[in-house]
């Protein structure tokens, strides 16, 4: 889930060119790393539906949200509690829901290894140096303790203090870990989940994957109702697989739009079926001010694209389909603010029409993130028209939400083994029949 940056303010760059790099990983050195260094974990990946929100507004102006996540089990504290977290390569900080009249959360009144974080603490003074809002100092709480907000890009909000606890993950030794524990939360998804927080898997100092010195983890993402697989540290996919890898992009500059903690590629063109879309390559990277990046983000659910590049995949796609796919024909008619590219379906028939041409994101190195079939479309709860169903295409107008970067959400890594290599500074993709893995290894379907 992209974070959303609270500070607007544009200063002067007395550097107005920047170099595009290869970002060269550095090990750290965190509480805990000695430890997850060696750690060789798989762990269940459930894709979890999140019921729709009881809309106000008029169907044709949908919230922008997500209605599906990615959780993955842990226990927390001491005594453990088992919790599910959202994974998310996008955020930075972990978050746990500590509200015991909430049905999912961590009650940090049970732990005895539980330990709020002073506003003194290197943790609070300058390791929220990364967060999108730096941590401040609550002073009318005992002993002056350090508070944290979290906004995310779909509204969604999260409020309290950051503290210290020992996070148990599968069978490995537990991890002191710095998190928020959350008073408040605010889903723009609305519903209900077993969800009781986030963990923050991207690379700032305050995240899981620092902190626990994780070099290497992956997952892969069913398409249907089944457990998809999260591997940490060294362990293996049951099979072999043939990645493409392409490697993580960094600007030398501080840039007030570029999030320089994210999982940023670059992306290099857009295919749909064989027409390689005509857009100009300063389309695709950030610009001076540093928006334009492209990420790789387990925590949105479908891919964004900045206002030219998604404008020609929207013709094109239109183009090809013309004549397979019935235009739904309202022109005010935005799924989740960012999606106005929606077609009728017959909803006897349950999904999309076979033969729809398939997406391609061209990334550097030669790695591809190919969109096909059912991927391509999302079908809209709620809303028929006769006897057909609402369909949208799957991919985003950024300029609509707004976002000022290039998003590949999970929708489209589906069945798709995806690696992340800190050790190498890459992003690995590998094509993948997730379930057919998650039984190989022993994770059983819901």
């Amino acid at each position: 889930m992209i974070s959303s940056d609270s500070n607007s303010q544009c200063f002067l760059l007395f550097l107005l060119l920047f170099l595009l790099q290869p970002f060269t990983s550095r090990s750290s050195s965190t509480t805990g790393g000695a430890k997850a260094s060696s750690l060789s974990l798989v762990l269940p990946l459930r894709v979890q539906k999140v019921p729709s929100l009881a809309l106000r507004k008029p169907s044709n102006k949908l919230l922008f949200h997500h209605n599906v996540s990615l959780t993955v089990p842990l226990a927390v504290g001491t005594p453990p509690q088992n919790v599910s977290m959202v994974l998310d390569t996008g955020s930075e900080l972990s978050w746990l829901l500590c509200n015991s009249s909430a049905a999912h959360s961590f009650d940090p009144n049970r732990s005895s290894s539980y330990h709020p974080v002073p506003c003194s603490s290197p943790t609070c003074r300058d390791r929220g140096r990364d967060l999108p809002m730096p941590p401040i100092c609550d002073a009318s709480s005992p002993g002056g303790r350090c508070h944290v907000y979290l906004s995310y890009a779909d509204a969604s909000t999260a409020e309290g203090a950051i503290a210290t606890d020992s996070f148990l993950v599968g069978s490995s030794p537990s991890l002191p870990t710095a998190f928020a524990c959350v008073a408040s939360a605010y889903s723009s998804a609305g519903g209900d989940t077993d969800a009781a927080g986030l963990l923050g898997m991207n690379r700032g100092s305050l995240s899981f994957v620092t902190q626990s010195g994780i070099r290497r983890f992956s997952y892969c993402i069913p398409d249907h109702d089944a457990f998809g697989l999260l591997l940490l540290g060294n362990a293996e996919p049951p099979f072999p697989l043939p990645f493409n890898y392409t490697p993580l992009i960094q600007i030398t500059l501080p840039l007030p739009y570029f999030d320089r903690v994210a999982y940023s590629v670059q992306l290099e063109g857009i295919r749909v079926g064989h027409a390689l879309l005509p857009i100009p390559k300063s389309v695709l990277v950030p610009d001076h001010t540093g928006a334009g990046q492209t990420m790789v983000d387990s925590g949105s659910q479908f891919t964004f694209l900045l206002g030219p590049a998604y404008d020609a995949l929207k013709a094109e796609f239109s183009r090809q389909t013309r004549g397979a796919l019935a235009p739904l024909g309202e022109p005010d008619f935005v799924f989740q603010g960012a999606f106005d590219l929606c077609f009728r379906v017959p909803a006897a028939r349950g999904k999309p029409p076979p033969g729809l041409p398939a997406v391609v994101l061209l990334l550097r190195g030669g790695a591809e993130v190919a969109v096909g079939a059912e991927a391509l479309l999302y079908r809209v709860p709620g809303e028929v028209r006769g006897a057909d169903a609402v369909w949208c295409f799957t991919f985003g107008n950024s300029d609509l939400v707004p976002l000022s970067a290039y998003v590949i959400g999970h929708h489209h890594q589906q069945n798709v083994w995806v690696e992340y290599d800190l050790e190498n500074a890459r992003v690995g993709f590998a094509p993948a029949r997730c379930d057919q893995a998650s039984r190989q290894l022993g994770v059983a379907s819901p």
